[in-house]
């Protein structure tokens, strides 16, 4: 297994050892000019933890009577704040998938452990991380939840005391096949199950088509959990392709949003870190997405490179096509930071212009 991953920011920076841990401080943008270079490495993040009072809607913790930047007034908030903990440990497993399930599912175990003893608090799997991408494979691989592949996850979860996002796998329900990212706690109890919203229906002459409605179905349900840190708001790859989503877990106080995904060869270097970061910067929160390891034989080539894109939209980590893991301590004191330097979230127009969700 490789251990290198890329780190990208605006100005180029050597590529660090994936096992050591990213300790940098958050650069402190001032509001017009975004930082020019990478700042001085910290202590180990735990030391960087201390308590205030937060606000979920809007993100800002603190200590004093201020008023929340979405509902207006504090305490009022909707959903005030989770633990106060400034920080945190997020870790991506680019996996290398096989055709053999059970070693899909042996070798995720192992490298979600690897990730706990590098002191990840929340991990997340690719993709289809238990199954080759494709809608032969679909029916094929295809399990019941619970089953083989989430009793297993539900384990390591509990074993490790993290938050995992199983990245996705084929689910049959009731007739029906989904693309489905089932999420446990530390307690190894499932806190969520985010099916698939927009299935992945794509014609690119010469290049590229691919049906994911020959097989699936679409869920039809929002998907967020809480943690001690943040809330965190689940979308499965070509969600993130729909701004209104992302606007949506936004608006309802999450900080963090998760994508597993599996882009291609065509869509990959194209549009997969241009969306990250507009998602990022258009809601002010932190965007990761957890892509599987590049195999140049598979029928379906996924472009890999898993990133963490920051609030301000730099590119905090990414790694290469090859299996590994990817680490990046999440600072939302430099969340808070972003917003009250730049507050587009009470700045708009509900006026002029929402966008409305039609379910809870």
């Amino acid at each position: 297994m490789c251990t290198k991953s890329e780190a990208h920011a605006p100005t180029q920076h050597k590529t660090k050892q994936i096992f050591k841990a990213h300790r940098g401080s958050a650069p402190r943008p001032s509001p017009d000019h975004a930082p020019s270079a990478r700042p001085r490495l910290r202590p180990a993040f735990r030391a960087r933890q201390r308590r205030l009072t937060g606000c979920s809607p809007c993100g800002v913790w603190r200590s004093g009577e201020e008023p929340c930047l979405v509902s207006g007034s504090w305490p009022g908030c909707p959903a005030p704040s989770r633990s106060g903990v400034l920080a945190f440990r997020l870790a991506l497993i680019q996996l290398q998938v096989s055709s053999i399930k059970s070693d899909n599912i042996t070798r995720a175990c192992s490298l979600v452990r690897e990730a706990a003893k590098q002191g990840a608090n929340i991990v997340s799997l690719p993709e289809c991380f238990n199954s080759p991408y494709g809608t032969n494979y679909f029916p094929e691989y295809a399990e019941k939840i619970p089953g083989e592949s989430t009793k297993k996850l539900s384990e390591v979860a509990k074993e490790n005391s993290i938050y995992l996002i199983g990245g996705s796998i084929p689910e049959e329900d009731d007739g029906k096949l989904y693309n489905t990212c089932a999420v446990f706690g530390p307690d190894g109890n499932l806190l969520v199950k985010h099916r698939k919203i927009h299935l992945f229906d794509i014609d690119v002459p010469g290049k590229i088509t691919f049906q994911e409605s020959k097989t699936l179905s679409p869920g039809d349900s929002f998907s967020t959990f809480d943690t001690p840190y943040c809330r965190v708001g689940l979308g499965i790859c070509y969600d993130m392709r729909f701004a209104e989503l992302a606007q949506i877990y936004a608006r309802r106080g999450c900080q963090l949003l998760v994508y597993p995904g599996a882009f291609n060869m065509t869509t990959g270097p194209a549009h997969w870190e241009l969306l990250q970061r507009a998602r990022a910067v258009d809601n002010q929160v932190y965007v990761a997405t957890a892509s599987p390891a590049r195999d140049e034989k598979a029928s379906y080539v996924a472009w890999g490179h898993s990133t963490v894109v920051d609030p301000w939209g730099q590119v905090l980590t990414k790694a290469g096509t090859e299996e590994t893991i990817l680490y990046s301590d999440i600072d939302l004191k430099k969340l808070s930071e972003i917003r009250q330097q730049i507050p587009i979230l009470k700045q708009k127009r509900a006026d002029l212009y929402s966008v409305e969700s039609k379910k809870p």
